[in-house]
C-alpha cells in the first residue's frame, strides 16, 4: 500500500467560527472529526495527522519573514493534515469523502507521499 496525505483547506472565517463555538458545540464538532478519523483507523489505514493552530510564519526566497501568519492574503487556511494508507489515489479520494471540512465549504487535497528510501 502507498501513503497519501490529505490536506484540509478551509477559510479563515470558518476557522475563527470553529474556535469561537460554545464548549458543547466544539465538542460535537470534534466528535465528527473523531468519528471520521476513527473509521479510517478501524480499517487499518491511518498513519497519523494533526490539526494546525492558527498563525505561523512564512519565509520567502528573498529571506523575508512574514510573522502575521501564512494566510492573511489568501484567506485560505490549511487547518490540518492526515496521512493514510491506500492502494491507489482513487481509494485515498474515496476515504476522504466523509471529511467534516466539507460542511463548512472546505476542501481536501489528496496527495501521494513519495518514499525516497526505496
Amino acid at each position: 500500500m502507498d501513503k497519501f496525505m490529505l490536506l484540509f483547506h478551509g477559510n479563515a472565517q470558518a476557522q475563527q467560527d470553529f474556535a469561537n463555538q460554545s464548549p458543547e458545540a466544539l465538542q460535537a464538532e470534534l466528535q465528527k472529526w473523531n468519528n471520521w478519523i476513527g473509521g479510517i483507523a478501524a480499517q487499518g489505514r491511518l498513519v497519523g495527522g494533526e490539526a494546525l493552530a492558527p498563525g505561523g510564519k512564512t519565509l520567502t526566497a528573498a529571506g523575508q519573514v512574514h510573522t502575521d501568519g501564512p494566510y492573511t492574503e489568501g484567506k485560505e487556511v490549511v487547518s490540518g493534515y492526515l496521512t493514510l494508507k491506500a492502494v491507489s489515489l482513487d481509494e485515498a479520494v474515496q476515504l476522504a469523502q466523509g471529511c467534516p471540512v466539507f460542511e463548512t465549504n472546505g476542501s481536501v487535497e489528496v496527495r501521494p507521499v513519495t518514499n525516497f528510501e526505496q
